[in-house]
């Protein structure tokens, strides 16, 4: 199965994307990680993007698509894979719709993790972040909402909406129930 997962910041996407992993049998894709493996390991990717983050400059899409590739070139993925932290963008989406069309692939689902905002700033205020304030957190969502929203739209044919709020265990058995039809 290869899914995407989409929500706002403290939605529990990391959390479950490692449960949906592990019970789809298919590897948890964070871009994250994939920076972190690139610079730590100084992979020429990796040497690029540290030139843009030196300079306090974003990392420009192509070269995270150009990991992704590479990520996707692994072994482990021929039964599928789910992203946590990409596409963040259209454009991202884009890139990535070229590039699973280029391996004959396509995306199976896109969730949608649905958390109330009142809920999302308690969550992350609770993590104690010296980061985490309350505008910090607000901030946080309009630009989930103004950038990554509108990922929603693009896929929406293939989009499927749960509810994240409550347990870990119960949202990962409503997601596993939503997808039971893909």
């Amino acid at each position: 199965m290869r899914l995407v997962l989409v929500g706002p910041p403290g939605a529990g996407k990391g959390t479950q994307a490692v449960r949906l992993a592990e019970r789809l049998g298919v590897p948890h894709i964070s871009t994250g990680d994939l920076f972190r493996a690139n610079l730590s390991q100084e992979t020429p990717l990796g040497l690029e993007a540290k030139s843009y983050m030196d300079k306090g400059n974003l990392v420009p899409d192509d070269v995270t698509v150009r990991m992704v590739r590479e990520r996707l070139a692994d072994d482990d993925v021929t039964k599928g894979f789910i992203f946590d932290g990409f596409p963040r963008t259209v454009s991202q989406a884009r890139s990535l719709d070229e590039l699973l069309d280029e391996r004959g692939e396509e995306l199976d689902a896109v969730v949608e993790f649905q958390v109330d905002e009142d809920e999302l700033v308690t969550r992350l205020l609770a993590r104690g972040r010296s980061d985490d304030t309350e505008d910090v957190i607000r901030n946080r969502q309009q630009v989930y909402r103004d950038e990554t929203f509108p990922l929603l739209d693009h896929y929406r044919a293939i989009v499927v909406s749960v509810d994240a709020q409550g347990g870990v265990e119960e949202v990962t058995d409503r997601v596993a129930a939503a997808l039971q039809d893909r």
